[in-house]
């Protein structure tokens, strides 16, 4: 098996500075936990770009969940990584 990249399309929305929605991969998605945003001492992968970066499981229209890790790098935001 081989592993590809996709660059997506990321709008996010947030309430009180915390993620809430966003779109992603042609898909609404709704965050359906409590976001934790991360720093470097947390996920010390964080690509040096980052300025603001996020945890949160998500869940779409058909129910389908994943937790994303999502960051800033200033001008966009980016997923890095959807874990199933």
């Amino acid at each position: 098996m081989e592993a590809r990249a996709f660059e997506h399309d990321l709008t996010l929305w947030f309430v009180d500075d915390v993620p809430a929605r966003m779109f992603f991969g042609g898909r609404r998605w709704t965050v359906s936990d409590t976001p934790t945003r991360l720093g470097r001492g947390m996920w010390p992968a964080l690509p040096a770009s980052a300025a603001r970066a996020w945890r949160f499981q998500a869940t779409d229209h058909g129910g389908e969940a994943f937790v994303f890790d999502i960051y800033d790098d200033g001008d966009h935001w980016h997923v890095h990584r959807a874990y199933a």
